[in-house]
């Protein structure tokens, strides 16, 4: 019994860290511990069927296996344990959510005891995550006369398995806790240097906001046992940065219902808010749960007469309060008209209709979105089986189309890829579809949660709809520590056995690769019409468009090749004028966030897709832009090709495709030959002129259009979080863009990055060309600072050697990354030298390496949210200011921000990234990059 002892020494390890035993996924223990139940003299039995009934996890987990099959033998009466009788048999087999429990529910079904049949099916009709081996079973009983399956199919197609469940509660009282003020990071909800727990529910979630919160929620329980906490952004968005699963868990976890009574740790339902809402794609994760997401509009700005904003002493307009929501308020939700009202329910505080949509309140009472996908999906197998046109039970797709009004670019890909839309009219912005996706992503901080999420739907293979879909090991590439050595090949090799190609051979023939996800994912979209799911905010290519998704909606792309969601409004980006020559596309990218702001005064961007006419640059430079507006908090982003640039962009993704099959990484589905196939269609498709790359209509209606001023860039840009602003709403926004010269020279750069998904070849060619420079010009490079280089992919290093940089490069590292030798401890301190670590996300994930406590960065990455890629000192607040690459390497070798004019001097003859509006050039036009 060397496993179950190993599980009772793991669980006094639990117990010094206040933790209770760890759910067991193992069919191999739980083995061990049935056959302790079996033993009725056994001094570990009552220990043993705690663990079975109550510790172990549903699913396709190999114990869920060995659980069901033992509870198949309790029901038949080959095992009798006293403490579990057949109906409490049947009932355990019920939370099982699928997989092993619906096939020994189907067993019984269709055996030949009638008893158990019928009750067998009663269970089966509370089911939802049943698959093709499971339908296609029903359909053969119902067509040998089974009465069961017939059964079976009348309860699916009326969709009982949801009609009765209890209805969404009319009055929802809540109190509330105010967890921060101003925006709200996802990673004060699940902390990215706390990313290897992820998968550890209970473990994770005590690194929820801080202890102190924990404590003051679990108080405000005790004092409101019927009111459910609502967790707050004060003056501010909640969840923006990214989808985060890992987050609504904690929260979930913290304040949420218990899915049920027999898996521990599993919660549903939180309920969150923000004064100006949640953050989109978080938004999308709370649904996923059955939670709700509420836009309180509790601080209003202040008007003059003339009813213009007032503003304050710093240029931004004055908030008041229109009403309170401090810690302990006690407020009711009210689902049927829709309102959020005081305690006593008698004054209306604000319209939370956004919240309560049919498909969310579908989401609610099924206790997350998986339940209506599979549901929808039963029911649709069910009618067609028996023939019949199924009943009207789901919100039927919000299907809005307007007479003569033309499509923009996202409205186009929905309408391409929209699944069981009822009519043959156009779809404009605000229908919500099902959609077919075409590649998904799966990152390796989140893997292991989406990992869970296929166990507990039941799912073993990924869809075959689905035209590519990959693993990263990005994430986790700078340090392989003990944990990464644990969970990452774990990862690797459940995700290829999926289905998916991944970073890391489970075999471990290839090299492994730890290319950032988001770099490989623009590369496997070979079709500027695809909708792409992953797991990461950053998921934003330059051609189709992309949305950053939680690990279970990514796992349920992965299952069913779909996804469910309104069509986004789209915001419309245009470039007028000439650019600098002493300027770098990055401060394109930040001036029109700041335009954007100058403009419109709110940001139009946040929640809508942003259509930017970018279209000529290849698709790795355009996806600096496309990949910043996670931080412009925008939905997603469609890049606007011309013909000439988006066949060059897919002849690069080809090439980097093949380069994946030569290494050895296609997969014996044939994933990516089938790429590669599908883009030279498309470009034989645009060559023809039959389908030319993707564009507006000119009848498009657009929610807002911001035209970006090229000539009103006349130096660096850079993103600062302003750790200081006596506005602690102000502050780790991604909101204030200063001018190089607000710095005087004299902001002291205590270390530079230059790396993450932000920078493409041409960054590391900058760096290798400034050292040429300032070398012929010194005669010897000194850094005042350090500066961590991490290329995003092996390709990039590969050609930076074959075109003589990378030896440049390696002249002034005092550190080079070795993959025979991997780190295996996190770096803490930093020399004034250039370190040249392994491709992937390196410190803008802030899981593994960081900067020294206290430190001002200045980075090209996208993370400057508060303890990311710094935590704070007890002396001084770590700080991560973002700008262009020739930005931080000058910085890092004065130890300061440079003057324009040193700035000026230091680029000159340096290629930068360049950019020209694509009607004011030649459609030839390209960055001398490539």
């Amino acid at each position: 019994m060397s496993l179950y002892t190993n599980y009772l020494d793991e669980i006094e390890t639990r117990k010094i860290q206040g933790l209770n035993p760890k759910p067991i996924d193992d069919g191999a223990l739980l083995a061990e511990i049935i056959t302790q139940i079996k033993d009725a003299q056994n001094d570990h039995r009552e220990d043993s069927l705690n663990f079975f009934i109550y510790n172990t996890l549903p699913g396709t987990t190999s114990a869920a296996g060995v659980k069901a099959k033992f509870l198949k033998e309790i029901i038949l009466g080959e095992v009798v344990v006293e403490e579990i009788s057949p109906t409490f048999a049947f009932e355990l087999l019920s939370h099982m959510k699928g997989g092993p429990s619906v096939e020994v529910l189907l067993d019984l079904a269709f055996g030949d005891d009638a008893a158990i049949a019928k009750q067998a099916g009663d269970v089966l009709k509370t089911q939802v995550y049943l698959y093709e081996a499971d339908t296609d079973r029903i359909e053969a009983a119902y067509k040998d006369g089974n009465p069961i399956a017939k059964e079976l199919l009348d309860s699916y197609v009326k969709a009982e398995f949801f009609t009765k469940l209890p209805d969404v509660e009319e009055e929802i009282k809540v109190v509330t806790f105010i967890a921060g003020e101003g925006d709200i990071s996802t990673d004060l909800l699940s902390p990215g240097n706390q990313a290897h727990s992820r998968a550890d529910r209970e473990l994770h979630g005590k690194c929820m906001i801080s202890e102190t919160a924990q404590q003051e929620i679990e108080a405000l329980k005790l004092q409101h046992p019927d009111k459910r906490v609502m967790l707050i952004a004060e003056k501010g968005t909640m969840g923006v940065g990214s989808s985060r699963m890992s987050g609504v868990n904690n929260v979930a976890l913290w304040t949420g219902k218990q899915a049920s009574p027999y898996v521990p740790f599993v919660n549903y339902a939180p309920v969150v808010a923000g004064t100006n809402g949640i953050s989109p794609i978080f938004l999308t994760t709370v649904s996923v749960t059955g939670g709700i997401g509420l836009d309180l509009k509790n601080w209003v700005k202040k008007l003059d007469d003339d009813g213009k904003p007032i503003l304050n002493n710093d240029g931004n307009p004055v908030l008041e309060q229109k009403y309170s929501v401090e810690t302990g308020t006690v407020l009711t939700i009210n689902s049927k008209t829709k309102k959020l009202y005081n305690e006593a329910g008698d004054e209306e505080l604000a319209d939370v209709s956004n919240a309560f949509s049919p498909q969310k309140v579908e989401f609610m009472k099924a206790g997350g979105s998986y339940a209506i996908v599979f549901g929808k999906k039963l029911q649709t197998f069910a009618a067609e089986t028996l023939g019949v046109e199924a009943p009207l039970v789901f919100a039927p797709s919000k299907e809005i189309s307007h007479e003569g009004q033309g499509l923009t670019a996202v409205e186009k890909i929905f309408n391409r890829n929209a699944v069981g839309v009822n009519s043959d009219k156009p779809l404009h912005a605000g229908s919500d579809v099902r959609v077919k996706v075409n590649i998904v992503g799966s990152q390796d901080t989140t893997g292991l949660m989406t990992m869970q999420e296929l166990e507990a739907m039941a799912a073993t293979v990924v869809s075959p709809s689905v035209d590519g879909a990959y693993q990263s090991g990005c994430h986790t590439a700078s340090v392989w520590d003990l944990k990464a050595q644990a969970n990452t090949p774990r990862l690797m090799k459940f995700m290829n056995e999926f289905g998916l190609v991944t970073g890391r051979d489970p075999k471990d023939v290839y090299h492994p690769m730890t290319d950032v996800i988001h770099k490989v994912l623009n590369d496997l979209t070979v079709d500027d019409r695809a909708i792409i799911i992953g797991g990461d905010s950053h998921t934003r290519m330059s051609k189709g468009v992309a949305f950053g998704a939680d690990s279970g909606t990514v796992a349920l792309a992965l299952a069913t090749g779909e996804a469910s969601m309104p069509i986004p409004e789209s915001v419309k980006v245009t470039f007028k004028g000439k650019m600098a020559d002493h300027m770098d596309f990055r401060d394109v990218v930040h001036a029109t966030q700041a335009q954007m702001l100058q403009q419109h005064g709110d940001n139009v961007f946040q929640g809508r897709v942003i259509e930017v006419h970018i279209g000529t640059l290849l698709a790795d430079q355009a996806f600096t832009f496309t990949d910043w507006t996670a931080e412009m908090k925008a939905k997603a982003s469609v890049c606007i090709s011309n013909d000439e640039t988006l066949i060059g962009s897919l002849e690069l993704a080809k090439s980097r495709i093949q380069i994946m099959i030569d290494k050895g990484m296609e997969h014996e589905n044939g994933t990516l030959a089938r790429l590669i196939s599908i883009a030279d269609k498309r470009i034989a498709e645009i060559k023809s002129g039959d389908v030319p790359a993707l564009t507006p209509d000119d009848n498009a209606k657009y929610f807002a259009e911001v035209v970006v001023d090229l000539e009103a860039i006349n130096e660096p840009m850079i993103a600062d979080p302003d750790v200081n602003n006596a506005d602690v709403s102000k502050r780790y926004t991604h909101d204030t863009i200063r001018p190089i010269s607000y710095y005087n020279a004299e902001k002291k750069v205590d270390l530079g990055f230059v790396g993450s998904c932000m920078v493409h070849k041409g960054d590391v060619k900058i760096v290798a060309q400034m050292l040429r420079n300032l070398e012929a010009e010194k005669g010897k490079v000194e850094f005042k600072a350090p500066l961590v280089l991490a290329a995003p992919t092996y390709n990039i290093i590969d050609e930076l050697k074959e075109e003589g940089d990378w030896e440049v490069l390696q002249k002034y590292s005092g550190f080079e990354f070795d993959d025979t030798a991997p780190k295996t401890e996190a770096r803490t301190e930093y020399e004034n030298i250039l370190y040249l670590e392994r491709p992937g996300c390196n410190l803008c994930m802030g899981n593994q390496e960081k900067a020294e406590k206290g430190d001002t960065v200045l980075a090209t990455s996208t993370r400057l949210f508060q303890g990311r890629v710094v935590a704070d000192a007890p002396e001084k607040k770590g700080e991560s200011l973002l700008g262009s690459t020739p930005v931080v390497v000058l910085s890092a070798i004065l130890g300061r921000t440079p003057t324009l004019e040193e700035y000026k001097a230091a680029v000159e003859g340096i290629n930068l990234t360049k950019f020209a509006p694509p009607l004011e050039v030649p459609g030839t036009s390209r960055s001398v990059h490539f």
